[in-house]
């Protein structure tokens, strides 16, 4: 499966998988039906769905780049992880995660923006 094959939202999860720093592993994690509002600082909102799901457990097994990825799905949320071994390592848990796509994170953030925006004004 070649990356144009890719759905956005499966293309938007991968893009930060690459984003690897100092030979640390990436590890991004994304809730099935999580949906951005488009503002305008973010024209392109993200949006990842169960096609997108589908499309990503797709291409991490057949992608043409020999690139190796670990994928976990516990009810609709789902972490993805570049391998840069092939070898999934033994404390996972010791790795942060590098990027949220998740509904709580998004309303978490909201909340936190419009608390500093109040404080601001006042």
């Amino acid at each position: 499966m070649e990356w144009n094959d890719l759905t956005e939202g499966a293309k938007s999860i991968l893009e930060q998988t690459r984003n690897l720093k100092n030979d640390n592993i990436q590890i991004v994690e994304f809730e099935v039906g999580y949906v951005e509002e488009a503002t305008e600082e973010n024209p392109h909102p993200v949006s990842i769905q169960e096609e997108d799901y589908d499309s990503l457990k797709r291409y991490t097994k057949e992608n043409e780049y020999d690139e190796s990825y670990h994928m976990a799905r516990n009810k609709n949320i789902v972490k993805i992880i570049l391998l840069e071994t092939k070898k999934i390592p033994d404390n996972l848990s010791e790795y942060p995660v590098f990027r949220h796509y998740r509904m709580d994170r998004l309303r978490e953030e909201q909340e936190k923006q419009l608390e500093e925006q109040s404080s601001d004004q006042e």
